[in-house]
């Protein structure tokens, strides 16, 4: 690795040239003024997003699918009915909905209905339209019809919704309960998972930096640096449409960089003040030199994430787009806001010391990490089986991954959404929750969708097909279908392409007319087909990337797959704790899931793309460490060692405290967010601990010299990259083999 130039830095190895050393030292020189300038900028932004800011959606679009085509053309044809609507499921607990007192509840319930803000109609169950009756007379549902998208509607008028419907059948005995999109789109805010993830952080860096002021600081720091990734987040909502996961994937990934950033040169910065510097020398030392990986980190993490725009659906994209922000926040307040920090505290930092940690000297010779290395180096071949053996079992449930997405029915019990689901599935057949709609352009052929309900009645996955909608003008046809079977049943996916490659084509042949099959149900089939589609490019872009990058950095092919390998097996533990929890109920009451489901089809993929921006983050810092050990003795298996005995605490403490913030988030009500904290908790967990502290040291120790390969035709052609600079000066030429070509 390459390595400043003797006249980079005074003699007391203090670094003066070079932009990071510069913005170090500004901040470490001006402290006050620094902070006072991030407060200013804080208070813009703020003011900037409460300005010009957005809302978050609910919306799933999907660019070329055939669920996208028959949204537009409805929303083109049947503009009065672009809103969203809710339902209201009625079930009369002792008598039957058709007794006069049940009917005039269920009357009082639609006029509450009608008068909230935003609904434009409200079904009639006993007429069949907009609503319906169960045979036994005891369950049924009325439509209620908003003039906006969900994401336009104000959640006070949902609560309103809910508030006044209950009151109008309060001291019946109808049950009363609420589903459907707009429904969904309203989540109760809670920050418990915040909390607790910052609770075990803390914990972590007490146990790790042995002060109360050295844990403080990291945590200071990464709550200010969400809050402004969460403010540009917000500020780029008014620009363009953010799901609304996006926040909560954003703040679970900001907090563990942001704590991690800043324990890497919370750490360097102690080192260099037992070394004897001044606070502010010592500011500028950590920031130039930990801060230059921390750059590297950031920027490897948002390269990796923006592999989600290859896969060509908007809402996966921005979720990584959201990511990034606030990991570009952690970056930029580590690299300024944290060294006028750290030169303001000074030896300060060392405040609340832990009683038991105060005559300990750090010895990386002699601690436990130093035996831990030797353990590994001594017995590679032993450890490197032990860790694939870890790895492997954990992915064993990962071949009976199934992908969809799940839906109300994967609510928890106790919320209204899921037991109106229960209701309706108990009072209609599971279809009712799952229904599709085949969009109709008869233009030309006014009696299409007459012959295209009557073929689709025929096949053996339709329950039931409704009364056409048709428009004014009489060119296009709304065709409500509710399958046998129910959202996420396999047998609904293949209803789904019976139906649109078979069915409709045969019963329109010869005619002018189209049709398309669209609905929640099928947008999700068309999620995972175009995410399965697209998955050999996403593969190809973020492995390529990283071994490109990798290659770059330590010139050595050989690491850089090696990377690559590994970081391929932390991905596929990952998605066998998924499938084991979500899919099969391991542990599933431990984390509020009640009921079992396919994995939502975008997961994998998020967590794929963000564990090889945080693993190589370890890789580089145990890479790095081990390659500036053999440059400077030219011994390739005692560099191993070294280097593991130098950088595994911090890479323990690091995967730690990732770690635990990711599982925090698995105590919140959103499934969604619960399979993200799942995946990245065991997918970081096992990366940090396993893979980068046995598997990665036991390949290299076998490997020797061998691990710093690459051939002399690429070695010319890559362009070096310098990924964090010593305060010592290297010696050179860097003893690396390189291949023939």
């Amino acid at each position: 690795m390459s390595s400043p130039t003797h006249g980079s830095a005074r003699p007391d190895g203090v670094p003066t040239r070079g932009a990071l050393t510069a913005v170090a030292r500004a901040g470490a020189t001006h402290p006050v003024r620094t902070i006072v300038i991030w407060a200013t900028a804080l208070l813009a932004i703020v003011m900037a997003s409460s300005t010009f800011g957005g809302a978050l959606v609910n919306e799933f679009v999907i660019p070329g699918s055939e669920t996208q085509q028959a949204v537009d053309l409805l929303q083109e044809k049947f503009p009065e009915r672009a809103g969203d609507a809710a339902q209201i499921v009625f079930h009369s607990e002792q008598g039957h909905l058709g007794d006069d007192a049940a009917r005039a509840d269920v009357k009082a319930a639609r006029a509450a209905a009608a008068d909230v803000p935003g609904v434009i109609s409200v079904g009639d169950p006993y007429a069949g339209k907009g609503g319906g009756i169960s045979e036994d007379g005891t369950i049924g549902f009325a439509d209620v019809q908003f003039d906006k998208p969900s994401a336009e509607i104000d959640d006070a008028d949902v609560q309103q919704l809910e508030d006044d419907v209950r009151a109008a059948t309060d001291g019946t005995d109808l049950q009363i309960e609420f589903g459907g999109s707009v429904m969904d789109s309203v989540q109760p805010e809670s920050h418990t998972s915040e909390i607790l993830g910052m609770a075990a952080a803390m914990l972590v860096l007490l146990v790790v930096l042995g002060s109360a002021m050295a844990m403080a600081i990291p945590i200071t720091t990464a709550l200010v640096s969400v809050g402004l990734g969460m403010t540009l987040l917000t500020l780029a909502a008014g620009f363009t449409d953010f799901n609304e996961v996006t926040p909560t994937l954003a703040v679970m990934i900001g907090l563990g960089v942001g704590i991690d950033y800043a324990l890497f040169i919370v750490t360097r910065f102690r080192q260099a003040l037992a070394d004897g510097h001044t606070s502010r020398d010592a500011a500028i030392i950590a920031t130039s030199t930990a801060g230059r990986a921390v750059i590297f980190a950031g920027a490897t993490v948002a390269v990796s994430i923006s592999g989600l725009a290859v896969v060509g659906i908007p809402f996966v994209a921005k979720l990584g787009i959201g990511a990034a922000m606030t990991v570009v926040g952690a970056v930029l307040t580590a690299i300024t806001l944290l060294p006028a920090v750290l030169a303001l505290v000074g030896h300060r930092i060392d405040w609340g010391r832990l009683p038991a940690r105060r005559r300990r000297t750090p010895n990386p010779d002699r601690g436990p990490f130093a035996r831990w290395a030797g353990l590994v180096t001594r017995h590679p071949k032993s450890m490197a089986t032990a860790a694939l053996a870890i790895v492997c079992l954990l992915a064993i449930p990962a071949t009976d991954q199934r992908l969809g997405t799940a839906d109300a029915g994967t609510n928890p019990s106790d919320t209204t959404t899921r037991k109106a689901y229960d209701l309706l599935a108990e009072g209609f057949g599971p279809g009712i929750n799952g229904p599709l709609f085949v969009a109709v352009d008869q233009t030309g052929d006014p009696h299409a969708t007459e012959e295209l309900a009557a073929a689709i009645a025929q096949d053996p996955g339709v329950a039931a097909v409704a009364e056409p909608l048709v428009n004014e003008a009489g060119d296009t046809a709304q065709l409500p279908v509710i399958l046998t079977t129910s959202p996420q049943s396999e047998e609904t996916a293949a209803t789904l392409h019976r139906l649109r490659d078979d069915v409709i084509p045969a019963a329109l042949e010869g005619s002018p007319a189209h049709a398309y099959v669209g609905g929640a149900t099928a947008s999700y089939e068309d999620i995972a087909s175009k995410i399965d589609s697209r998955m050999p490019l996403f593969l190809l872009y973020i492995v390529g990337i990283t071994f490109l990058i990798l290659s770059m950095a330590f010139r050595s092919v050989v690491v850089a797959a090696k990377a690559a390998l590994t970081t391929m097996l932390s991905a596929f533990a990952a998605f066998g704790a998924l499938t084991a929890v979500f899919e099969w109920g391991w542990f599933g009451n431990a984390i509020g899931l009640d009921v079992t489901g396919p994995t939502e089809s975008f997961i994998p993929m998020v967590v794929l793309s963000i564990l090889f921006g945080l693993s190589m983050d370890y890789e580089v810092f145990l890479v790095s460490r081990i390659r500036e050990e053999y440059v400077r003795t030219g011994d390739a298996r005692g560099a191993v060692r070294t280097g593991v005995a130098a950088i595994g605490k911090v890479i323990v403490a690091a995967g730690i405290i990732m770690g635990v913030v990711f599982w925090a988030f698995v105590l919140g009500d959103d499934r969604t967010v619960k399979a993200f904290g799942v995946g990245l908790g065991v997918a970081i967990l096992v990366d940090a601990l396993v893979v980068r502290m046995v598997l990665v040291p036991a390949l290299m120790h076998l490997l020797g010299r061998r691990a710093w390969y690459i051939p002399r035709w690429l070695d010319r052609v890559l362009p070096p990259l310098t990924i964090e600079a010593s305060e010592h000066p290297e010696p050179e030429p860097e003893p690396t083999p390189v291949g023939a070509a």
